[in-house]
């Protein structure tokens, strides 16, 4: 394998500063705004948040990228009889936020926070975000607890949710919890959260939901530089999605039937997209029984492989038009997430994401039987609107971050040969994906579907970032 190509981190540094100025991102809160996050940070929770029942006798844990600062969850787990009860304590912004002050103002702005590489543009203070409200190792913090039981196969069967005062016990990284289970490590929190993680994926495929193990490119800042890669989630990662899953279908379960909440949608494929994957697949010659249903099929793709990397990049086009949907009354027919096969909602990441602060309202009100708080109410016009915006910007920064390490990683390889796979075909281009370093370009011409070509860099430029490569004959 050759050797990973990276870039100094100082040059490029300046460059993702630059996109996030070129799209008008507000790097900076005001110092009203720092001013009272700090006031709040050292104040403790708002008494207008309520009563917090003390819950720091439960042994919670955080698991998490290293170094994170912002810690939305940490969960504990525990077998009762023949089945599960499963907590998630979720930061609680309404002990710090109060409805239509300066910080509140100010988030509504940002939607979510942005990152970059070597930043992150945050949606909250730091003193709060990573700080004060941030569910830290050893810190007493208000938190959301989510009680979540589930039975021996792993489905729900009772949801309950109070605000609580809740201690994180341990701070742990993806990888050294992996290490641990790899290493047959007999630490019951971890066995758990594999045990249950695999019983929701089983969930999962029975209901007909669709995760597609398709590799993402992803920039890591490195003490040499930046360094480009295909993300390969470890398996910790997969069972602890499963997790935040469980709790995002169990508020929605809550908000449908009570009648209001905020979803998140996925409209279903459609026919002429999932026709279209079809005649993908019988012409790299991929078996696709005509008694199997998409989702299942996707599960017999290898990312691994030239054809399977290809259809999966096809078939994730079909997952396309997620949105937020706001509700009160009779919902809409098309209310359900697709992917999930089920209706769910965002509610796991209020550090990060605005809308999980509303929906932790409204599944806190429906348990208590309680009407949806005026404040929350009154943004059910808007939420969506301000969440499709940041997601939308997210997406720029991303996009503008990959373009720019991809023609820094390959700034100096002009005329260099690199293995690549088809993986779409238009008329004049097809798309291709370099195997190392983790890049997708395009290349003149139109091809065959998951083909193995070789390519020639022949053009390369890192302001504006270019990439232009030919067929290598």
């Amino acid at each position: 394998m050759s050797k990973p190509r990276r870039h100094a981190p100082e040059q490029l540094g300046a460059s993702f500063t630059a996109i996030l100025d070129g799209l008008h991102i507000e790097r900076e809160f005001s110092p009203e705004v720092e001013s009272l996050a700090t006031t709040r940070a050292k104040s403790g929770p708002l008494a207008s948040a309520g009563q917090f029942a003390d819950r720091t006798d439960l042994v919670l844990c955080s698991i998490d990228p290293e170094g994170s600062r912002d810690l939305d969850q940490a969960l504990a787990i525990s077998r009762v009889g023949s089945g599960f009860l499963f907590n998630y304590a979720i930061a609680d912004l309404g002990a710090w936020i109060e409805p239509g002050d300066a910080i509140d103002l100010a988030i509504q702005s940002r939607g979510a926070t942005v990152y970059c590489p070597d930043q992150r543009v945050p949606l909250h203070p730091t003193s709060l975000s990573e700080g004060a409200a941030s569910l830290l190792e050893g810190q007493v913090r208000p938190a959301l607890l989510w009680s979540i039981r589930l039975d021996g196969r792993g489905e729900i069967t009772d949801i309950d949710i109070e605000r609580a005062m809740v201690r994180n016990s341990r701070q742990l990284s993806y990888n050294e919890v992996q290490a641990a289970l790899d290493s047959g490590s007999t630490d019951t929190t971890f066995r758990l959260i594999e045990e249950v993680g695999v019983l929701r994926k089983e969930r999962e495929i029975a209901r007909g939901g669709v995760s597609l193990a398709l590799p993402e490119q992803i920039v890591d800042q490195t003490p040499s530089g930046f360094e480009l890669r295909y993300d390969r989630s470890l398996a910790i990662e997969n069972h602890n999605a499963q997790l935040s899953l469980c709790c995002g279908m169990a508020a929605a379960e809550v908000m449908t039937s009570v009648g209001f909440g905020v979803l998140r949608t996925l409209p279903k494929p459609e026919p002429q997209t999932l026709e279209q994957l079809r005649r993908s697949s019988l012409a790299l010659g991929v078996d696709w029984p005509n008694d199997m249903g998409y989702p299942e099929w996707t599960r017999t793709l290898d990312p691994a492989t030239s054809k399977g990397a290809a259809l999966l990049t096809q078939a994730a086009r079909t997952l396309r038009g997620a949105d937020y949907l706001c509700f009160e009354g009779d919902l809409p027919e098309e209310h359900q997430h697709h992917a999930i096969a089920a209706p769910y909602a965002h509610v796991t990441a209020p550090l990060r994401r605005l809308v999980d602060r509303y929906g932790n309202e409204c599944v806190l009100a429906a348990k208590h039987n309680q009407s949806i708080p005026d404040w929350v109410h009154a943004e059910f016009e808007h939420l969506p609107d301000t969440m499709r915006a940041a997601s939308q910007l997210a997406s720029k920064v991303e996009r503008g971050i990959i373009d720019l390490v991809e023609s820094a990683v390959l700034l100096n390889q002009l005329g260099e040969e690199f293995d690549a796979t088809i993986t779409a075909v238009g008329q004049r281009f097809s798309v291709i994906q370099l195997i190392d370093p983790a890049v997708v370009a395009t290349v003149e011409g139109s091809r065959k579907l998951g083909e193995h070509i070789r390519v020639k860099l022949v053009e390369v430029k890192l302001n504006p970032p270019i990439l232009r490569f030919e067929s290598a004959m």
